[in-house]
């Protein structure tokens, strides 16, 4: 009702043209959530969607993913009114309900991208387009005559879309490197400050959300590209950066092991040797030794 669109064929999914979708009711839109998830390929957009703080134009091509219960706003062109359509492309909704005992119900929590927020969207090529608009339409087409089959048949197709869709992410980190070098420059410079400003001693240990804040990027998409630059996820590479101030600390200075616990943001000196000996297989005590 909410985007004047005729009743689904199959109760728990369903793809539509962005040409269908039709705003009927802007206050309604202000801010909403689902209880399903939507795969979205969206060209020539004239509104503005919003989740959490920020705000993304789908202007050209581009691909996003919500999960049931995520809090989002669409901003309405004034222009527009009720008579005109979204643009042009292709919105997949399904139901978790719709997953099943598949396997799908349990990997889909594995697609990062589902977390991200929509200013970090996938942008494809023309040939990447064209793929995810075939399976799409073969989605369209299966649950016109729902048998047996249509549920395994769909989640197949599903499959691959996810799957794909996680190759061009791979690709999109690749192809955005100067960016994605410039965040990693970012973080050292976060991490370095944060230390150097005593940071710790007052909120405690460095977190994946106070960086992702400061970068204003989602936590997700911060790990995931991590991963896919250096191997690690951000909460390894804030380990990594802990053992490498904490051998520094060890190795220049005079500071007792607590102080370099407290100074690192560790509540109690030995929650710190336990990561340390964990990290390094050696107590803070013994790694000073090795250098007197």
């Amino acid at each position: 009702m909410l985007l004047h669109l005729p009743k689904p064929l199959h109760p728990l999914v369903s793809v539509v043209l962005v040409s269908e979708l039709h705003i009927k009711n802007t206050e309604v839109w202000k801010q909403f959530s689902t209880n399903f998830y939507t795969i979205s390929l969206k060209n020539n957009i004239r509104s503005k969607v919003k989740y959490g703080q920020q705000y993304y134009d789908f202007d050209t091509g581009t691909m996003t993913f919500t999960a049931p219960k995520q809090v989002q706003s669409v901003e309405i062109d004034n222009a527009i009114n009720y008579n005109d359509n979204a643009g042009t492309g292709y919105v997949l909704m399904f139901h978790p309900d719709f997953l099943g005992k598949h396997p799908l119900a349990t990997t889909i929590t594995n697609y990062g991208f589902f977390s991200y927020s929509l200013n970090e969207s996938l942008h494809l090529s023309e040939k990447e387009e064209n793929n995810i608009v075939e399976i799409f339409q073969k989605i369209q087409i299966e649950y016109q005559h729902i048998d047996r089959h249509t549920q395994d048949v769909i989640l197949s197709l599903i499959d691959v879309l996810l799957n794909l869709s996680n190759r061009f992410y791979e690709r999109q980190f690749i192809t955005r490197k100067a960016v994605n070098n410039d965040l990693l420059s970012k973080i050292d410079y976060l991490l370095k400050t944060y230390f150097e400003q005593e940071q710790a001693l007052n909120s405690g240990l460095p977190t994946v959300t106070y960086l992702a804040e400061q970068l204003n990027v989602s936590a997700r998409y911060l790990s995931d590209m991590l991963r896919s630059f250096t191997g690690q996820s951000t909460q390894q590479f804030i380990h990594n950066k802990l053992i490498e101030k904490a051998k520094e600390e060890l190795s220049t200075t005079n500071l007792s092991v607590s102080e370099i616990a407290y100074q690192l943001g560790f509540e109690h000196p030995q929650s710190f040797s336990k990561f340390f000996k964990n990290k390094t297989n050696e107590s803070p005590l013994k790694f000073r030794q090795s250098f007197n």
